[in-house]
């Protein structure tokens, strides 16, 4: 993490297969306003067998992850409708539940229906209401799908729970025997599922703006190189195979385009390809050492991590320009930039001076203050949340590398249960609906 290119060549040959993160070690932080209560109650089931998914409990931890919401323990409620007409208002008045969400899941053909009422307990008035349906598998997708309507309802900012989460877990069985997965999951760390597996390291995976497709960094030939994937065929492209350094790949925001760093011309700079015609653009050219591109939406602006004033800072380019700007002047150590969906916020590694801890921190970038949003040590690789509501990143906790998740505002923490080993590399998709 300290190296500034870490993200090319992590030694990570020395992670050890380590335990699950516990679902329910829960942290909640407050921040100057209190999150707004809410009220999930367990939908109705009139089938007989036990459901496999909580549908109630999933859109309660999505709300909760936001920060922006505080659901109401089941423990506290004092009736349980399943639809709007068996509300009672006053039960949840006296709970200071500002919503109340009820809902019922009844089999039909083979599938199951789920109908859903959010309401405005002051008002009593329902905000959303409606019906979904899938298969017993489809639970969870529906479950989202109910969150990101409430939520777009209750904020005005889509939801985005129906996304997913890219990560790499390494399982050293030996001392030179270590498995390295590609996982996607549920933005939340559930249902994983493998895209890749290899005894080399893999590194910086990033989807695609059409979340079909992902990039990443792969070492089976013993070195460095970039490949993309389609996710669906498992079909693999190689992109890159220079001499040197291969690596941080991000995609443009119209996914023609590929920034990466190379270092065949013997420093590491930042490169640009066109997907079509494999034409390759060097943009930068400074003797320090430039890395970690992400792209700015309009789709020629290049934010990227550098040491050419003595320390990494994240710097802004144009692409044909042949400078940048200096973005970041707080602290002795900024870098892995990501921006949020609306370019107001950059999110990053940062290290304040006279301190050893790296931290995950939103700089506000019209006024330049910076607000730290985690409390561990060794963060890294952070990645946002397409409305940018929350953000992902890699940490150790008790010795082990874990995935957290942290409400953009700081009022929640909460780590992913992933799969066995060492979990590095997030990477969060875009709205996939």
């Amino acid at each position: 993490m300290i190296n500034l290119l870490r993200s090319l060549l992590v030694v990570v040959c020395c992670l050890a297969g380590l335990a699950v993160a516990d679902e329910k070690n829960i942290l909640v932080t407050t921040g100057g306003n209190r999150a707004t209560p809410i009220a999930v109650v367990p939908f109705g089931w009139q089938g007989g067998s036990v459901l496999p998914d909580d549908v109630a409990d999933i859109i309660s931890n999505d709300l909760r992850n936001t920060g922006f919401y505080e659901p109401i323990p089941r423990t506290n409620m004092i009736s349980l409708p399943t639809q709007a007409s068996e509300v009672i208002y006053r039960d949840w008045t006296a709970l200071s539940a500002q919503y109340v969400m009820v809902g019922s899941i009844v089999p039909s053909g083979g599938r199951l229906q789920v109908s859903y009422a959010l309401l405005n307990v002051a008002t009593q008035q329902p905000i959303v209401a409606g019906t979904t349906s899938g298969g017993v598998d489809q639970l969870r997708d529906m479950a989202h799908l109910i969150s990101d309507l409430a939520f777009e309802k209750l904020t005005g900012t889509k939801g985005a729970f129906s996304t997913k989460l890219l990560y790499v877990t390494a399982e050293r069985f030996s001392v030179n025997n270590t498995r390295y997965t590609l996982q996607r999951s549920d933005y939340d760390g559930a249902r994983a599922t493998t895209l890749l597996q290899s005894r080399e390291p893999i590194l910086s995976p990033s989807f695609a703006p059409d979340g079909k497709r992902i990039a990443y960094v792969s070492f089976e030939a013993k070195r460095p190189r970039i490949w993309v994937q389609n996710i669906d065929t498992g079909h693999r492209d190689q992109i890159t195979n220079f001499e040197g350094l291969n690596g941080a790949p991000a995609w443009s925001p119209t996914g023609n385009r590929l920034a990466f760093v190379l270092s065949k011309d013997g420093n590491p700079e930042i490169y640009v390809i066109d997907m079509a015609t494999r034409q390759l653009t060097r943009v930068t050219n400074h003797y320090a050492i430039d890395t970690e591109p992400f792209w700015g939406k309009d789709g020629n602006t290049l934010y990227f991590t550098s040491d050419r004033a003595g320390k990494p800072q994240i710097y802004k380019t144009t692409i044909g320009s042949g400078g940048a700007d200096r973005v970041t002047f707080q602290g002795n150590y900024n870098a892995n930039p990501k921006l949020s969906a609306d370019e107001k916020t950059l999110v990053m590694i940062h290290r304040e001076d006279g301190f050893t801890n790296f931290k995950v921190a939103a700089q506000d970038i019209p006024t330049g203050k910076v607000r730290i949003l985690t409390d561990s040590t060794l963060d890294e690789s952070p990645t946002v949340a397409p409305n940018g509501t929350m953000v992902i990143y890699a940490t150790r906790q008790q010795g082990r590398g874990i995935l957290m998740l942290t409400s953009m505002n700081g009022r929640v923490r909460i780590p992913l249960p992933t799969a066995q080993g060492e979990v590095r590399e997030p990477s969060w998709s875009p709205y996939l609906n």
